[in-house]
């Protein structure tokens, strides 16, 4: 593995049909797929075909050439050793993970001792094969195929992804948590799906990260949340990809949809995400609040650098009575890259005593830019919306200050961004804190002259 640009040299094999049926009978056909998938996927390929590619993105976006992506890779997990090798690097014997590299899951660790609880952690493919009850039922209920552009083409060419079932009344002992790894020059089209049952609750952390490649490489993927009642879905994120070049070139378009639902009474989801990498975010993780006493959290940090475009936010639709909601966004914007917040809150005529607040901070170093876009939609007046929003430099006050005890440049600039994010950092789960830290740290050492 190449220290600098996280490349395993790893025999794999790929798809080389275009963006047609063809592709997705095949994609079908070497995952075994039941006939009710496969009509799903085509019927997903049909309304695809009748969409048009959004464009009312508030950044800078090149034309992108679907038909010329990679779309499926493959590789034989039994005998190859630098996979297994890659494997090991990352395994944490405490913890499950699901190891998804490039288009299939690797491996899933910790599977039977969880099974031994009534909780289901596997591969997306596995759980079609092995509880097909659960996939039929859930599977686009929450981000339905036709839902937005990019959610139609990850439901017609999904490839692998990771399944969570928590059954009633249990708490699931360990954090769980999934790996997406690209590692050659090709899209990834992962989906999660995630159910809670009645009074239980999970804690559920996700990484990503890519390799160095020549050319753009697409990430679409769909995230599904079904928490019910008295339950929690406390769900943790960090993506972390390859962003590009100091020439705009290159890099990561992430473009994912990401969704839950608080089905019943006293359900709650908590979003918590990091954006480092990636040259282009656009995703909006939302959740829907149709139980009464429904609770939805949303923490997020997004950190740009050079030419990088995060246009992310959160939705929350208030369906159900007495529901809350509480939104804290941080984002730092250095150098020549554009930051936009875009937040929705919608609340339904029929839900009453509706609560929420929101709040978007943000820091800019030398020419970064920042844009934030609140919208309220309010159809009922007995409710509580409130949004802040703060806007600031750091000064050269605060700098020199820190600088007069003996602190480096990019320390000081470390000290003051880490004191920001603080009190969204100490929502991680233990597992992510440190490492949290240490990414910050080195975004602003290579950015800050």
């Amino acid at each position: 593995m190449n220290k600098y640009s996280y490349y395993s040299l790893i025999n794999s094999y790929q798809i080389e049909e275009k963006f047609c049926e063809n592709l997705i009978n095949e994609i079908s056909f070497i995952n075994k797929e039941p006939n009710w998938l496969k009509s799903f996927r085509l019927n997903s390929f049909k309304i695809l075909k009748k969409m048009i590619f959004p464009k009312w993105g508030n950044f800078f976006l090149k034309k992108i050439f679907f038909e010329n992506s990679c779309y499926y890779n493959f590789h034989d997990n039994k005998n190859n050793y630098s996979l297994k090798k890659t494997f090991n690097k990352i395994i944490n014997k405490k913890k499950a993970i699901d190891f998804v590299y490039n288009s299939i899951s690797v491996k899933t660790t910790m599977k039977k001792k969880l099974l031994e609880k009534g909780i289901i952690f596997c591969s997306l493919n596995e759980s079609i094969k092995n509880f097909e009850f659960f996939i039929k039922k859930y599977l686009g209920s929450v981000v339905k195929p036709y839902d937005n552009f990019f959610s139609c083409l990850n439901s017609s060419i999904f490839s692998d992804g990771t399944f969570v079932y928590i059954p009633k009344n249990t708490i699931c002992p360990i954090e769980l948590s999934s790996y997406f790894r690209i590692n050659d020059e090709v899209g990834q089209f992962e989906r999660t799906l995630i159910i809670c049952e009645n009074n239980s609750s999970i804690s559920y952390l996700e990484g990503c990260t890519a390799s160095k490649k020549k050319n753009f490489q697409l990430h679409t993927a769909v995230v599904e949340l079904i928490s019910k009642s008295n339950s929690i879905i406390k769900y943790s994120t960090v993506q972390n990809w390859y962003s590009g070049n100091k020439f705009n070139k290159k890099g990561i378009f992430n473009f994912v949809t990401k969704r839950g639902i608080c089905v019943n009474n006293k359900s709650n989801i908590i979003w918590i995400q990091i954006e480092s990498g990636s040259s282009i975010t656009w995703k909006y993780p939302s959740t829907i609040l149709k139980g009464n006493f429904s609770n939805s959290e949303f923490y997020s940090i997004s950190i740009s650098n050079k030419f990088q475009q995060i246009d992310t936010g959160t939705k929350i639709y208030y369906l159900g009575n007495n529901c809350n909601s509480y939104i804290n966004s941080k984002s730092i914007a250095l150098n020549n890259s554009l930051q936009i917040y875009r937040g929705m809150v919608k609340n339904y005529i029929f839900a009453n005593n509706s609560k929420n607040f929101t709040s978007c901070d943000s820091i800019i170093i030398n020419n970064g830019k920042i844009f934030t876009f609140p919208l309220n939609i309010i159809l009922n007046s007995n409710c509580l919306i409130e949004h802040e929003a703060n806007v600031t430099k750091i000064s050269l006050n605060e700098i020199n200050l820190l600088k007069s005890k003996g602190i480096f440049n990019f320390q000081c600039y470390n000290m003051l961004i880490n004191n920001f994010c603080y009190d969204i950092i100490k929502k991680l789960p233990l597992e992510f804190f440190s490492e949290i830290n240490d990414l910050l740290n080195s975004i602003i050492k290579y950015s800050i002259i």
